[in-house]
């Protein structure tokens, strides 16, 4: 029960909802950058929404399956080939042994989350089968994929989804293709905020921001206007988390990721909206990012009523599936 790499792409890595619990100690969150989209393509193949699955960056994966398998995959705006079928986000696939799963490059966003009924079976390491790539623990061996990986997947019981080959039905389209070719960023107020001046927030939401080709896992660096503070006071380092946007000496923003660290000492402007880091996620190198202020009231709104949509959407599942 496994699967063949044959071509590992640009970064393909294992990731589940990532590493709860332990950011006292150091260790990052980390996981699928876009958990909601990870559980979604898990919730469609009939997996637990925290299974192991693959997260896809740029493209250039190829697979091989060695066994009858459910797919689905959730990201931005892939091309995704069984042999010469089309398997577009958010729909169900049935694999036979031999069958080979192509990604290439996307036209908008950059990254894709691929849920596999049964799973990724890796080893679990403080409570998660995701890759930390920073410190090379968890997921294969911690690390990226390679060409020629075998990776191990979990038993597949008799496939609670009704599908012979690819299914017509889907999940919610802005579930599965959270990327936006001109994304706006919600955000609230940052603990720093008013160490900065007024032109500055003024700039933060009234012009766009550059992607810089330096980003990775950990955070997205900005290049745009530049944000000053209004004092040069030394900060002690404090929490972080991902959505953060922090701003260095430079004044060109960063905004942090999944693998970003557990601390940080330079000064909190804002903090993007959990409902929109999925979008956040699919900025890649040359992209144009605008922000925009909402009330706490707002961005938990916009979160519970997602969560009350999931759970409609789970029991719209099971009746399909009896």
């Amino acid at each position: 029960m496994s699967l063949i790499v044959e071509r590992a792409g640009f970064l393909s890595s294992v990731q589940d909802l990532g590493r709860t619990g332990f950011r006292q100690f150091g260790v990052s969150l980390g996981g699928a950058l876009d958990p909601f989209a990870m559980r979604v393509a898990n919730l469609v193949v009939g997996n637990d929404e925290r299974a192991a699955g693959l997260e896809i960056t740029l493209g250039g994966l190829q697979l091989r399956f060695n066994d009858e398998r459910i797919v689905a995959w959730c990201g931005g705006d892939f091309e995704v080939e069984i042999g010469s079928q089309s398997l577009p986000a958010g729909h169900v696939a049935r694999l036979q042994a031999g069958d080979k799963v192509k990604f290439r490059t996307p036209q908008i966003g950059c990254r894709a989350w691929l849920a596999i009924f049964g799973g990724v079976d890796v080893p679990i390491v403080l409570g998660s089968r995701s890759t930390d790539l920073r410190a090379n623990f968890g997921g294969f061996d911690g690390r990226a994929l390679r060409d020629g990986d075998v990776i191990p997947l979990g038993s597949r019981p008799e496939s609670p989804v009704p599908v012979t080959r690819i299914s017509s039905w889907t999940a919610p389209h802005d579930w599965v293709s959270p990327a936006r070719p001109s994304p706006i960023l919600r955000f609230l107020r940052g603990m720093d905020w008013t160490r900065f001046n007024a032109s500055t927030l003024q700039r933060l939401t009234s012009e766009p921001f550059t992607v810089s080709s330096d980003s990775d896992r950990m955070g997205v660096r900005l290049t745009g206007p530049e944000l000053s503070r209004g004092d040069n006071i030394d900060l002690i380092s404090e929490a972080v988390v991902p959505g953060t946007v922090q701003v260095p000496p430079s004044g060109q923003p960063i905004l942090l990721l999944g693998d970003c660290q557990t601390i940080g000492g330079y000064p909190k402007i804002a903090q993007v909206i959990t409902f929109d880091l999925g979008i956040a996620a699919q900025l890649r190198a040359g992209d144009h990012v605008r922000f925009s202020e909402v009330s706490m009231a707002d961005a938990h709104r916009l979160l519970m009523e997602r969560e009350r949509e999931l759970d409609r959407f789970r029991i719209g599942l099971t009746l399909h599936a009896s």
